[in-house]
Order: structure tokens, then C-alpha cells, then sequence
């Protein structure tokens, strides 16, 4: 008996789920699913080349996809429980739950095809390299489009697996993350004058000011907003008036949640530069916070000097 494929464990995961009073561990729901299958210990304790047992593996990406669609809720980490969205599914009419099944669902879509706010924007997604991509037949790709595919649906789950656990701790915990994105980016100065200046000010709207360069010749008003609301107009308003009291250039406003229309429109004519939770998981990988390497791949071509006899 061969292990189930991910897709293959999304329809007994929901019914799994259907049947419990609250959330419940998703390592405990692996457990679960491993007593149910009837598969050998062998089996179960197959493991990747990295060392990750592949059913639990699978079970962690049935539920993922689940969540993407809407069916499935996690209301901390580590736990996952059936949606009000899920519960209108008639499971015992269902013989699988498969991605087309899934298609049907916005969020899925979103997460599955690629379509973040940069695709948003853009109405013709066959248009573009990645839309065509991900609109063929995965037998039809080339083995590097394959990994391109794979590699963006790895960071997609990635940033929302960050963005859920900067949410789940405190507003000061959010404060230190900037000062140390910051850092990491190349402002601030030291890292001990760049928490100096967070979460100190709490002036008119502004959370903090902080060096544009080591030399400190000019300053960067932040607002930094551990919100899941949508930032709106109004709060870029009061964000440029704080700005205008103080004589200030530059402001950045840092959310863990997104920007309206509206506001993005007066940020631009006020040279405020916006960072929503897309963004911010975005640099936290590009500098490595928060995030570590789990395993690294080398792909390799031939070296043509080296088979050039006329230059070797």
C-alpha cells in the first residue's frame, strides 16, 4: 500500500476535523490520519532525503491548502479547526477533495496560481511569464519551471506562516521586529540607537524615529501598526500631519495588514513609503529574520572550457 498523495488526505482531514468540539493540534491530527489509514509503521516512517517523515509532511500541506481555501480555520499556531465555509460542505457526499474541487474557492486561487497583489494588478494573468506557467499541465513544464512553481508556492505559505505568528504576539514584540528589520535593512545606526528610537516617541501618530544612515544626517519617521484591519485614508492622513509638525521628509508606515486604495493614492503624493504584511514578510526572508535555511539545492551545468580542447 502506497502512501497517500497530499490531495488524497484533504477530504479525510475534513471529516477528521467535522468530527471534533474545538481545534485540535495538527500533530495530532496526523496521528489521527496515520490510526486511520491502515498503513504498515514502515510506511509511516518514510522520510525525505531531508530527514521530514512524508506523511506528516503531507498531512501539514492537505491542511495548508484547506486553509488557503477557506474550509479550514486556524485560530492559533500549531492548531487547525473545520470553518463555518467548511461546515456548508456536504463531506459525505464527496468521494475526494482534489484541487479542481478547491478551485472553486478565491483564496485557493490566490495562493495556488500565484496571484498576489504584483498578479492583482495586472487583469490578463496568462499575460504574464509566471500566469502562463502555472496555467500549463504540470507533465508539460520543464524541470527548472518546476522548480520556479514550487519554490513560489513554498514562499506563498512561507509569508503567511510569518505573518501569523508576528500577529499571535504582542505590539511590542511588532515594535522590536521593526527595529531589527530596519537594522537589517541598513538604517538605524547601531541596533542600540535604532530600539532607542521605536516605540519611544508616541507623538501626534508617529511610533518612532530612526537614523537614515550611521551617520544619523537624516531621520525616518516611523508609524508601525500590528493591525488586521485595512489602513485607510484617514490614518495616512493623521500619519502626514504628524509628519508636518515636525518638519519631517520621510515616513514609513509599517502594517501587518494592507493599505486601502485610498490610502495608497495619499501615501504616493506624500512620498510616504508603505510596507503591508505582504512586503514585510517579503524583506523578513530577503534579510533572513525570522527565517532560516532548511536545505539548500545545487544545480549543476556542464562546464564548457573544460571540455574545450582548443582552450584547455
Amino acid at each position: 500500500m502506497s502512501l497517500p498523495t497530499y490531495d488524497q488526505l484533504m477530504l479525510p482531514l475534513m471529516r477528521l476535523l467535522s468530527e471534533q468540539e474545538e481545534a485540535i493540534k495538527i500533530s495530532l491530527v496526523a496521528d489521527l490520519l496515520a490510526q486511520r489509514s491502515n498503513l504498515s509503521e514502515e510506511e509511516l516512517n518514510q522520510a525525505l532525503p531531508s530527514g521530514k517523515n512524508i506523511f506528516k509532511d503531507r498531512v501539514a500541506w492537505a491542511k495548508t491548502y484547506l486553509v488557503k481555501a477557506g474550509l479550514v480555520h486556524q485560530p492559533k499556531r500549531a492548531f487547525c479547526e473545520i470553518s463555518d465555509l467548511g461546515k456548508t460542505i456536504e463531506l459525505n457526499g464527496l468521494n475526494s477533495i482534489t484541487n479542481e474541487f478547491l478551485a472553486q474557492f478565491d483564496g485557493f486561487n490566490d495562493f495556488k496560481f500565484g496571484r498576489s497583489s504584483a498578479l492583482k494588478q495586472n487583469s490578463d494573468l496568462k499575460s504574464l511569464p509566471y500566469g502562463k506557467l502555472l496555467n500549463n499541465n504540470e507533465e508539460t513544464l520543464t524541470p527548472e519551471e518546476i522548480i520556479q512553481t514550487a519554490t513560489e508556492l513554498l514562499s506563498a505559505n512561507l509569508k503567511a506562516d510569518l505573518l501569523n505568528a508576528v500577529k499571535e504576539n504582542s505590539p511590542a514584540f511588532f515594535e522590536r521586529l521593526v527595529v531589527d528589520l530596519l537594522v537589517a535593512i541598513g538604517y538605524g545606526g547601531s541596533h542600540q540607537d535604532a530600539a532607542q528610537a521605536i516605540g519611544k516617541t508616541k507623538d501626534g501618530g508617529i511610533d518612532g524615529v530612526i537614523s537614515e544612515d550611521r551617520l544619523g544626517l537624516d531621520k525616518i519617521y516611523i508609524q508601525a501598526k500590528r493591525w488586521e484591519n485595512t489602513v485607510g485614508r484617514p490614518d495616512i492622513q493623521q500619519f502626514k500631519g504628524a509628519l508636518a509638525d515636525q518638519v519631517a521628509k520621510k515616513g514609513v508606515f509599517i502594517t501587518t495588514s494592507n493599505f486601502s486604495r485610498e490610502a495608497i493614492e495619499s501615501a504616493e503624493k506624500s512620498g510616504i513609503v508603505l510596507i503591508d504584511g505582504e512586503k514585510l514578510t517579503s524583506l523578513m526572508i530577503e534579510f533572513g529574520l525570522g527565517v532560516q535555511v532548511e536545505r539548500t539545492f545545487h544545480i549543476y551545468k556542464i562546464d564548457q572550457d573544460r571540455f574545450d580542447e582548443e582552450t584547455y
